[in-house]
Order: C-alpha cells, then structure tokens, then sequence
C-alpha cells in the first residue's frame, strides 16, 4: 500500500487517522421502527479503526424510506439508538458521519410507516421493482412535490441533522446520488418541472444546494459532506450525454463549493476529465470510491492527486479488521453476497478478524 494513505488528515472538526473511510452501505439491519439496535453498534463499533465511518442510508422522514429495517434519524427512539452506535465508534477511536438519505420514488407504500405513494420531482415511475415483505413488487408512480413539500423536505433534512448532532455523530453526508431523491431532481429524464425546481440546469441543482446551504446553518459547514455520482445509470435514471453531465455537474459543485462543506464524496464511474474539474474547484477534502478497485488500487486516487480519502465498500463488509490486514498485508476474508441483506449477525457481525499467537 501507498505510504500516502497511512499519513494523517483532518476532516473538517475531526482528525483522522490515515486516509482510508467507510463506505456508506445500506444493509436493513434496523428495527422496524428504523432504530438502529445493539447489533448495529457492534457492527459499526468492529470497523472504528477506519476512521471515518459514513452510515448507511438514513431516512430523515417517514416519505424518505424506501426499504425494510432501513434506519431513520427523526424521531427520540432514532436519536437514542444512534447514540449507541456513535458511542461504539468513539470508544474504538473513530467518527461517525450519518448519511441522510430521501429515497424519493424509490419506494413501494409497503416498506413504509405511513404506507403512501413514493414523492419524486414529476410523476414518473422508475418503471423497476422493489422488494418487499412479500416478495417483489413493482415501483408504483409517485406523487409530484408541490413547492411548499419541497420546502417541507428541506426542513426534514435540517431536523435530522440536527438529530445526527444530537445523538452524538460527528456529521452528516447528504446522498445526492445513486439514483434517490436528489439525484431525480438533477436528472432531465426524472425532473419534467417547469418551476424554480426544473427545467435549467440552475433549477435542477436548487433543492440540492439549498439543502446543503440550511445544513451548514444548522450544524455548521464542517460537519456536512455531499455525497454526487455523475452519469450513475441507477433508479432508472439518465443524465444524458457526457457534456450534459459535465454542464449539470460543474454547476452543482461550483455551487457547493461556496458552502465550504466538509468533503465531497464523489462515487465515480469514469469520466476523470470531470473528476479533475472537480479536484480543482473543491476547497476542502475530496473522497472518491471507484467499482472494482483492486487491493492494491485502493490508494491509486490519493497517489494520483485525485482523491484524499478513498473509503472502503465490500473490503470492509468481510473483513472488520481491514486497516490491519491492509497494513500488514494478510489475506482478505471473502464476502458472502447473500447475507448483505438478510438480517441477523450473519453475515453482518460474524466476519473473522485477524489472530495472533
């Protein structure tokens, strides 16, 4: 491994040990309530040696959860059991982020408390399934925000912030990717709008900004990151051509850029000419994680000037103890995909960790 990423890095108000993090990584182990339980704070509290541990997904509203046992961040029981995890990360020496995530149209009314239609920018289905308790079922069309719900959706994120801070996180990662409600909104084939939140690039990139903006207000600027993954085809979305996309997404992040937010965390799939611009127009620390990266590949961002941190997604999953395998070289466990999201310690809690004698 590189010597660059075992060198130390401060993050906003937190020293990190070296410039390896966790990766957010949704895996429906929350009670059904969307409390994050004991098992949770083990699993999180085993990988504390990398540092920077950013959360799964985690809704900041009744109308953001998309999934079975996903957590949320909005209610007293959520405060409480996110406290157990932060304080498990805390005693091994790391940091907790907690991405919040809006799932937007991505969501069936079965995997929800209120059991309403999914909200989205326009009433466009992302015409995929979902899973569900019973099986899976097709993604229904969801409602149209109106602006004064857009203006409600911003207040949920601003409150689940704050009830990050108060169960003790160290911050929050704002998921503007990967197919969920942000994302729609900076997608033209997702966002048919023809108000302040559609149309122009401007437009597309309002909630997103707007919403990163009343973070900062709330809990300050350093103790909020952004999550982007440009030209990402997930949720049925499609950003268009790659100039299109460069145009969306130099905006965006030219706009982020004046917030002075912790980092910007960009899940990348492989225009590096963007990547770059980004590199060059972001103040603060920038983190890239990259599909199919090899071992030895991990650091490749941060030796190339690209990256400063480079977390970790299915390396860490098997194995809770990688920061030691990395440094010293041992063989990884290998992960069993079909545990990722079936509940219970397997699979979740039980991975072997390296033994001396």
């Amino acid at each position: 491994m590189t010597s660059t990423l075992w060198q130390p890095f401060t993050l906003g108000r937190i020293e990190l040990p070296h410039r390896l993090a966790l990766a957010p990584m949704t895996r429906n182990r929350a009670d059904a309530d969307g409390t994050p339980g004991q098992l949770v704070a083990e699993y999180y509290g085993q990988r504390a040696s990398l540092g920077l541990l950013i959360s799964e997904g985690t809704q900041p509203s009744d109308d953001g959860q998309g999934y079975l046992h996903t957590p949320g961040i909005y209610t007293p029981a959520h405060v409480e059991g996110w406290r157990g995890v932060a304080d498990a990360i805390h005693d091994g020496g790391g940091s907790l982020f907690i991405q919040l995530m809006h799932v937007g149209r991505i969501a069936h009314p079965d995997n929800t408390p209120h059991h309403r239609q999914p909200v989205a920018p326009s009433a466009i289905a992302p015409e995929q399934d979902i899973f569900t308790a019973e099986g899976p079922k097709q993604i229904p069309t969801p409602r149209e925000l109106s602006l004064e719900e857009i203006q409600a959706v911003i207040a949920e994120f601003r409150h689940a912030a704050a009830s990050a801070i108060a169960a003790g996180a160290d911050g929050v990662e704002i998921h503007g990717a990967n197919g969920y409600l942000l994302h729609q909104f900076l997608s033209p084939n997702a966002n048919h709008r023809t108000d302040a939140y559609g149309g122009s690039i401007e437009n597309r990139s309002r909630i997103v900004v707007e919403i990163a903006r009343a973070l900062a207000e709330e809990i300050g600027s350093d103790r909020v990151g952004i999550r982007l993954s440009p030209a990402m085809p997930l949720g049925g979305l499609d950003e268009g051509d790659t100039e299109s996309v460069r145009a969306q997404y130099r905006h965006l992040v030219g706009e982020l850029a004046t917030l002075n937010l912790a980092y910007l965390h960009v899940h990348h799939v492989g225009d590096d000419e963007l990547l770059r611009s980004f590199r060059e127009a972001w103040p603060t620390a920038l983190l890239v994680v990259r599909y199919g990266r090899t071992r030895e590949q991990i650091g490749d961002d941060i030796e190339g000037g690209l990256a400063d941190i480079a977390p970790l997604g299915r390396f860490a999953l098997a194995n809770p103890d990688v920061v030691a395998r990395l440094r010293e070289g041992a063989e990884f466990n290998e992960l069993d995909p079909s545990t990722l999201y079936s509940g219970g310690a397997a699979g979740y809690t039980d991975y072997p960790v390296l033994t001396h004698a």
